[in-house]
């Protein structure tokens, strides 16, 4: 079941919300925004950036990433 789109209402520090209309994905860490990923690669990058150490190692782990709006690892326009 989907969230809301508030950034107060999860636990998980990272958040990959729902696809675009355009396609890609917006990532927020804590509510800052990372950027936009269109693939896994890019959201790995982006944490990556963000100093985040074994980003790979996150993208499954609901402890840190909450896949919100969608499923995971999909990234096709909305």
């Amino acid at each position: 079941m989907d969230q809301p789109e508030n950034p107060g209402c999860t636990a998980a520090p990272i958040v990959v919300h729902r696809s675009l209309g355009t396609g890609g994905r917006r990532v927020t860490a804590r509510g800052r925004i990372l950027g936009l990923a269109h693939c896994d690669a890019d959201v790995t990058e982006l944490l990556r950036r963000a100093e985040l150490p074994d980003a790979e190692m996150l993208l499954d782990d609901r402890s840190f990433m909450e896949w919100r709006g969608g499923r995971a690892h999909h990234y096709e326009a909305a």
